[in-house]
């Protein structure tokens, strides 16, 4: 397949300094979400813009000092900026583990405080750390004594009976004491006990202004918010409050509205890709990483809601799923699934 990649692409020709660049390009962020957020997510993210912070899904640290680490936290320099979250409890295996990601050349750590599972708090990270800041502080200060980049914390506003005015002023005044470098707070408590991680994401009462205020009395520490965000109009809302803004599930559903965030969130007026280019794109990459073993629908997955409210986008998700799946099957299924969007503009092969 020979087309002509399109030169988005070369984000990284006249990129200012890496700590320069993350600490701007926090201020629009995509969230980290466990078995979404993987690098073929981040490759599709970074060719809708260009400039903000892309996020791994949590990884823990016994996993990346224990494990494969280049399958755990291998990725392309085109996706930078790039930030790795960790999940963890043990200072010791966190300062390793941020070790480890700060020579894959990560641009940020993050410290997952914010996870409700049942898995996460039987491993003794996540959300449940909120009730032990002494001990997020340590393992803060830990990271940090084993990087040069920044590390940071995203943390929920409460958990259970927790107070959120007094509980989230002593946490986020622990953190800085250790040394953080930004916080990201989801606006919502999370109820460790009786609902599920689905249920934490939409049951709990949103509160905006609790973090606004938190945002304010931190000052000049970057704060960014988190939670129910669901247009780029909301995000700019919060704006007048916040350093940043970090969305989740929009845009992994919606992936085409991070195309308004590079002119909206960063005065960068070049035209963004056309969905022609970003399948192109997309079919080229696919057949890069399929000559390395990759399968075709762990790449088509995260694209599905690429077409959402076009005529014949039910057929592309059809095509991106469901062919993509195959047994054999190739970029061209990529340039079909297209095709059945706009027949009269087909990619060739």
């Amino acid at each position: 397949m020979h087309t002509d990649t399109p030169p988005a692409l070369d984000i990284a020709a006249s990129a200012p300094p890496a700590a320069d660049r993350v600490a701007v390009a926090r201020r629009f962020s995509v969230a980290p979400m466990m078995d979404w957020t993987d690098r073929h997510c981040r490759h599709l993210h970074r060719l809708l813009t260009r400039h903000a912070l892309l996020f791994t899904e949590m990884v823990t640290s016994a996993a990346i000092v224990h494990g494969p680490r280049e399958r755990l936290l291998g990725f392309s320099p085109v996706e930078q900026p790039v930030a790795v979250q960790l999940g963890g409890s043990d200072p010791r295996e966190l300062a390793e583990a941020t070790r480890i990601a700060t020579e894959f050349g990560y641009a940020e750590i993050n410290l997952n405080v914010g996870c409700p599972s049942d898995r996460v708090q039987s491993g003794r990270f996540g959300a449940c750390l909120m009730a032990e800041p002494e001990l997020v502080a340590e393992c803060v200060r830990a990271m940090r004594d084993a990087t040069d980049v920044p590390v940071t914390v995203k943390c929920r506003i409460g958990i259970d009976d927790q107070d959120i005015e007094e509980s989230l002023d002593r946490f986020a005044d622990t953190m800085v004491g250790a040394g953080v470098d930004a916080l990201y707070v989801h606006a919502r408590k999370a109820w460790l006990k009786g609902l599920s991680p689905k249920e934490n994401r939409e049951i709990p009462p949103l509160d905006y202004p609790r973090v606004y205020r938190l945002a304010q009395r931190l000052a000049p520490l970057p704060v960014m918010i988190n939670g129910g965000i669901k247009t780029i109009g909301e995000a700019e809302h919060h704006m007048a409050h916040m350093s940043g803004v970090m969305l989740g599930r929009t845009a992994y559903h919606e992936p085409m509205v991070l195309s308004l965030v590079d002119s909206r969130f960063f005065g960068d007026e070049q035209k963004p890709l056309e969905l022609r280019e970003i399948m192109l794109a997309m079919a080229e990459y696919a057949e890069r990483e399929l000559g390395k073993g990759a399968r075709l629908n762990n790449i088509t997955r995260h694209m599905l809601g690429l077409a959402n409210a076009r005529a014949g986008a039910r057929t592309f998700r059809q095509i991106l799923s469901v062919d993509a799946a195959k047994r054999g099957a190739g970029p061209d299924v990529i340039l079909r699934a297209f095709a059945a969007l706009e027949p009269e503009l087909a990619l060739a092969v």
